[in-house]
């Protein structure tokens, strides 16, 4: 990797204070989140697993909403098609932001995550596909389970573990994880409708429509946008698309650059920014906590039905496509971008680092989860199955991946110690020379 001239360093640093002033506020934001994940899920397998779990199972089919507008949804389908929409909403617009204004704006620094993301995607398929196909059945439908990486999971434990690892590598995760829901987004519109009614589709453009045109005169007005955003939710809903595709959609509307209207750099900034800013900790502390709560909790039966789910091959495949195949794909897709393309990753960070961060990226939480009940419903054999191992392959990931970036936290943080003790050392006589 050619040597980057200092005086570029130095201008690169300082241009992208902003940008890593941002990334760090986003990473306080999903630690939190994250805690508050385990916390929901670990109560959930808790008492799916006591003597109380019938209540548990009670409470997932209590049905709320109006039967006429075909809303009478339960409490878990809530949280799957209602509450993660808000989580999409968020992703939308920071993908959006990426996009117009942070590093997947240039092609040339975007290429490298954006390629560990495809590679993160490919690979655990293949496997999966590779795995599931002798199970028979609707085994493959799962295909897409292990191809998911839970941003707030991954950041909060890469936050735990990397007080001195590089920045960059927070950055490389957050861009790969942003590359990977946009995939992830994808895959569910296209591969996980199973019926399209055409009328509401097109009738939710109208709302949306609407509250693209208000959010571009920058109208932040919730009694305006809320009830759009409500109804554009609820057309999609109606279409047979997921519905949290909605989100995405109403996030891709929101203008990122700051608006010039009143003329001058006082203007204010985009509305993306200000929606994020409100509509995060609803998402991290609200939406993904209670979806994980009324998802992973499955009843395991203890060793002898741990044994039993892995013997499902689309549980196993799910496991090593999560473990496996995104270390797998996304190391080999950042090293062929970087040896044979003019892209590279970042000169902070060794080829080392970016073999634990693959192994993260294998944390597939949030998403692998919905995906698993779009392919295999709310409840059935085969879906807890393919919960169990989407659980015990992202806390393998998270584990593996906490050894191998200690270490090398460890590394860096004696790199720091002994930069610091030279500095102060050779600080010493220019202050006895001042001071003289």
């Amino acid at each position: 990797m050619p040597d980057t001239p200092r005086g570029t360093v130095r201008l690169f640093a300082r241009s992208s204070w902003p940008e890593a002033r941002r990334i760090a506020e986003v990473l306080r934001k999903e630690t939190i989140g994250g805690l508050l994940l385990l916390v929901a899920t670990a109560f959930a397998l808790i008492w799916a697993n006591s003597p109380w779990s019938h209540s548990y199972q009670a409470l997932r089919e209590v049905r709320v909403g109006p039967h006429a507008l075909h809303l009478d949804l339960t409490l878990a389908q809530w949280a799957a098609d209602g509450l993660l929409a808000v989580f999409f909403f968020v992703a939308g617009l920071e993908l959006k932001r990426e996009f117009v204004a942070g590093d997947l704006r240039d092609p040339r620094r975007a290429a490298v995550p954006v390629t560990a993301a495809v590679g993160g995607v490919l690979v655990p398929a293949g496997l999966y596909a590779l795995i599931a196909a002798a199970a028979g059945g609707n085994a493959l439908r799962g295909w897409a389970i292990p191809t998911a990486t839970d941003i707030a999971f991954a950041l909060a434990v890469l936050a735990v573990i990397g007080t001195h690892l590089p920045a960059a590598l927070r950055t490389f995760l957050l861009t790969l994880a942003v590359v990977d829901d946009l995939l992830a987004i994808l895959i569910i519109a296209v591969f996980y409708t199973q019926t399209l009614s055409l009328t509401p589709l097109l009738l939710a453009t109208v709302p949306l429509a609407f509250f693209a045109i208000l959010v571009q005169r920058r109208v932040r007005s919730w009694w305006l946008l809320l009830p759009l955003a409500i109804v554009t939710w609820a057309l999609v809903h109606a279409s047979g698309i997921h519905a949290t595709v909605a989100g995405v959609l109403l996030g891709f509307t929101v203008p990122v650059i700051r608006s010039q209207a009143a003329g001058g750099p006082d203007a204010g900034p985009g509305l993306a920014e200000h929606f994020e800013h409100r509509w995060r900790p609803l998402s991290s502390g609200l939406a993904v906590p209670v979806f994980a709560f009324m998802s992973a909790g499955v009843a395991i039966g203890g060793a002898g039905g741990f044994t039993r789910a892995f013997e499902d091959r689309a549980a196993l495949g799910v496991f090593v496509g999560l473990v496996v195949g995104k270390a797998i794909g996304v190391f080999t897709a950042t090293f062929l971008v970087a040896r044979f393309t003019k892209a590279s990753i970042d000169g902070e960070l060794a080829w080392v680092d970016v073999f634990g961060l693959s192994i993260l990226a294998g944390i597939g939480f949030t998403v692998s989860l919905l995906i698993g009940e779009l392919a295999f419903g709310l409840d059935s054999t085969r879906a807890d199955h393919v919960k169990v191992a989407v659980l015990t392959g992202s806390v393998t990931a998270a584990a593996l991946a906490t050894v191998l970036l200690r270490l090398r936290n460890r590394v860096y943080r004696r790199l720091y110690e002994a930069e610091t003790a030279d500095s102060d050392h050779n600080g010493i006589p220019d202050v006895y020379e001042e001071t003289r």
